[in-house]
């Protein structure tokens, strides 16, 4: 069986994803077969694999950083929130449904050997594995059947690394304070704590790190410096969503609707000099944008009205009017057409009028589509015309069939295939191919505005360095210096980059000696 560590964080947000990440391409660089694992993870942001089932894309990119293609063993549940108080729940790359948070804590102990086939499972296969826990392991309230930190860690035998976040303030109260509430045999599997997002002069620190050890008995195996790394985001904590409102040659406004996911999708337009991508959440932020971006979401109608309310999608209408370019994915793309219906209940039920900027008519359904695809774009008109013929690659996921209307000016948007084959897509992709052939249309245009079901489609080259340099050639800049990036080998660099950093300023060392002793 596999050596293992585990990462667990005082909070949300303490970088326990790129810290798993980093371990994950530093034993690879050291010629070890290792795998991410995280037994439960709760975001929006979710991936298809190969096989066409759902997982968490945090671990996406810690398979990504160790080498190895994205399996469903690595993040065997995914909760979806729905509500405030609600998720879609999914095991093992399938959905088994919705519930509430009081239903699934009492339910969750039933996973528990799902949580375990899929850990022996990659334990057999790897050399070591890296375990992701989630949030703290010191609440206490929900301590009880925990399957995701100190449970998780007792039922792999996984020693603990316990990361702290300087940067939101009192490093020391979250780590001692964390380990404190912890019961003995808890406290005696934390080997090694890691204060993170440090900046500053670390001498100034040393009298701190040395009284915790005091305080805690336990070691520090390492303070990480705060990294500008450019990786995917787990969810919808992203410090992407904060960032500055600054408008570049080229602006591209993403519109950050309250259920918003998936927004890794455009990750790629970040790469590329002169383009400014911005999150707006409400008109006043819109500003004037040369491309306006609804993504996808976990809730197309509340979102749409939550849209309607606030006025931002009278403000994209008002843009659309003008030539702008608006851009939908996925849930985005439903809210562009003419009606969203949802007769049994899928979403919040009943029909809706969409915007009314695409000829087109969404029905909810009970199925997932689910299937990774690969493509060219269509005959493209409008001002993204050089985007006809460019090859795409990315994933379809939605509850939702879209139908369009006829009307002499749209067109569909894309051809694609899911890769494969019609005969291994699950059966609500094979429902809406409706053949044997592995190719379909999807998405539909007309004149400057876009949709598609495709998410990830802008990660290849071409895609964003077309879109870009129309937007520039339309404002009469100079296109010579665009270049775009293949988002999947920049985010090779990116990880040695991490791992680089984290063998300066963790004790691998002392991290391998912790693994081999075990607990």
């Amino acid at each position: 069986m596999a050596k293992v560590i585990m990462v667990q964080g005082t909070m949300s947000n303490a970088g326990k994803s790129l810290l798993t990440a980093g371990l994950c391409r530093i034993f690879k660089q050291d010629g070890y077969k290792v795998a991410p694992f995280k037994s439960q993870n709760m975001a929006l942001n979710s991936f298809i694999t190969e096989e066409g089932l759902e997982m968490g894309r945090a671990q996406v990119m810690q398979a990504e950083a160790a080498g190895i293609k994205p399996s469903v063993l690595m993040n065997p549940i995914l909760l979806k929130p729905t509500n405030d108080t609600g998720s879609q729940v999914i095991v093992n790359g399938e959905v088994l449904g919705n519930m509430s948070a009081r239903d699934y804590f009492a339910y969750k102990h039933k996973l528990k050997k799902d949580v375990m086939y899929a850990y022996n499972k990659l334990a057999e296969e790897n050399d070591i594995i890296v375990i992701e826990g989630a949030g703290s392991p010191a609440e206490i309230n929900l301590k009880d059947e925990d399957i995701v930190n100190m449970g998780m860690a007792k039922m792999a035998k996984a020693p603990v690394l316990l990361v702290g976040d300087i940067d939101r303030g009192g490093v020391f109260a979250q780590l001692a304070g964390t380990v404190m509430l912890l019961e003995d045999d808890e406290k005696a599997m934390v080997k090694g704590l890691i204060i993170n997002k440090f900046r500053g002069d670390k001498t100034i620190l040393d009298p701190g790190v040395k009284m915790l050890e005091d305080i805690t008995k336990i070691d520090v195996v390492g303070v990480a410096p705060y990294l500008s790394i450019e990786v995917e985001d787990e969810d919808s904590l992203t410090e992407r969503f904060n960032g500055k409102q600054e408008v570049g040659m080229i602006d591209i406004a993403v519109i950050r609707i309250p259920r918003i996911s998936n927004f890794t999708d455009f990750n790629p337009f970040e790469s590329i000099n002169g383009v400014s991508l911005r999150y707006v959440h409400n008109v006043n932020e819109l500003k004037n944008p040369d491309m306006i971006i609804i993504p996808g979401t976990k809730n197309t109608m509340e979102d749409l009205l939550w849209m309607r309310q606030n006025g931002l999608e009278a403000a994209i209408c008002k843009a659309a009017a003008a030539g702008k370019i608006i851009y939908g994915v996925c849930g985005g793309y439903q809210m562009l057409g003419e009606t969203l219906s949802d007769p049994d209940g899928v979403e919040a039920g009943g029909e809706i009028k969409g915007m009314g900027l695409l000829p087109m008519d969404t029905v909810f359904a009970g199925q997932k589509t689910r299937t990774r695809v690969t493509g060219t774009f269509e005959n493209v008109g409008g001002a993204l015309a050089s985007l006809s013929g460019v090859h795409l690659e990315g994933y379809e996921i939605h509850m939702g069939v879209t139908t369009m209307r006829e009307d002499a000016d749209a067109r569909t948007l894309t051809k694609i295939s899911n890769f494969a084959g019609a005969k291994e897509a699950d059966a609500a992709a094979k429902a809406e191919w409706k053949t044997d052939s592995v190719w379909k249309t999807d998405g539909v245009q007309k004149g400057n505005i876009y949709g598609t079901y495709v998410h990830s489609c802008f990660d290849k080259e071409g895609v964003a360095r077309a879109i870009v340099t129309a937007i520039a050639e339309s404002k009469g800049l100079d296109t010579e210096n665009i270049s775009g990036v293949d988002y999947q080998e920049f985010k090779e660099t990116q990880y040695d980059i991490l791992a680089d950093a984290l063998r300066k300023h963790l004790d691998i060392k002392r991290i391998y000696e912790i693994m081999e002793e075990g607990i």
